[in-house]
């Protein structure tokens, strides 16, 4: 039998715990996965908690998107994959497991030069980076604010856009003002005074924002940098978005996200692996707990305790 983390009612952390399932089996199309780390999400514990509306649980659900481990059984029609090959999951249902069968195309092979762990860390906070920044169209030239770019998303869109030739002006607190210079980005603290201190900060006019923090600060900052609206998004403000007239990319947006934002996301899984594999992007890895400590790692979240991204090991 293998075992996942689930949950049969809304709640706190500790609504979460470990079950026994059947073995995965591999449909047409799909690999079976070891799971070796499962990447822990700020999603995972809105879905959870219900702040983030999902439909009624009537059976055992399981948690978490993004994950990483070894192929273990081919499905019918499964060529360009391998058992025994290492592999990164991405827009999975229930990566909190031991083992998961998942369709070839939510998959990219992980080099050697790539841990498990790193593998696990992409999904979702590389691919909202990467989609939001190509949704944006960042480019050479722009200046663009990043608000909470000490986060995983923050990080991601912080390399994504310095590697596409845009200077970057990040927000976060002091502590973390070095490791965003090593990142390639202009730190500058939130808090009371901060369009004052990005104007000071910027070399040039901001020209694009992309809020990953969701205080009121930010998106007040952003639209009085930014002159036109379509290049201000949200990946936390989504329900209210419209009201500013900026765009939202999912954060609990009612606007679903476009065929090519899909795309885009999907796109961004091997692309930064192919950055890792060149020592060309950094992924801060936070605490890493075992699977059957999910609990501790939603309270880690949650309570903003833990810096890097948490991951779980089955």
């Amino acid at each position: 039998m293998a075992r996942a983390i689930v949950y049969t009612e809304f709640g706190s952390p500790d609504v979460l715990h470990l079950m026994e399932i059947p073995d995965p089996v591999a449909a047409r199309g799909e690999v079976v996965v070891r799971i070796e780390a499962a990447g822990a999400n700020p999603i995972d514990a809105k879905l959870r908690s219900a702040k983030r509306p999902s439909p009624p649980i009537t059976e055992p659900r399981p948690v978490g998107f993004d994950g990483a481990g070894v192929v273990e059984l081919l499905g019918e029609g499964v060529d360009d994959f391998a058992v025994g090959d290492r592999v990164a999951i991405r827009d999975a249902r229930g990566t909190y497991a031991s083992a998961i069968a998942v369709e070839t195309e939510k998959l990219a092979k992980l080099p050697d030069s790539v841990t498990t762990a790193e593998g696990a860390a992409i999904g979702i906070p590389a691919g909202t980076a990467y989609q939001s920044l190509r949704s944006l169209g960042v480019t050479e030239g722009d200046v663009l604010l990043v608000h909470g770019g000490s986060g995983s998303v923050g990080q991601a869109a912080v390399q994504f856009a310095v590697a596409w030739g845009a200077t970057v002006i990040a927000t976060a607190s002091p502590a973390r003002h070095d490791q965003l210079r090593e990142l390639g980005a202009i730190p500058v603290a939130y808090g009371d005074g901060l369009l004052d201190r990005v104007r000071d900060a910027a070399p040039s006019a901001v020209t694009v924002a992309l809020d990953c923090a969701g205080t009121d600060e930010a998106i007040d900052t952003s639209l009085a940098l930014v002159s036109d609206r379509d290049r201000i998004a949200t990946i936390v403000r989504g329900p209210d978005s419209a009201s500013f007239g900026i765009r939202a990319f999912s954060g609990g947006s009612p606007v679903p996200l476009t065929e090519e934002e899909l795309s885009w996301r999907a796109e961004a899984l091997p692309e930064t692996i192919a950055l890792l594999d060149a020592g060309d992007f950094v992924i801060e890895l936070g605490p890493q707990l075992p699977l059957t400590e999910a609990a501790q790692a939603h309270e880690l979240m949650e309570s903003g305790a833990a810096s890097g991204k948490i991951i779980l090991v089955p």
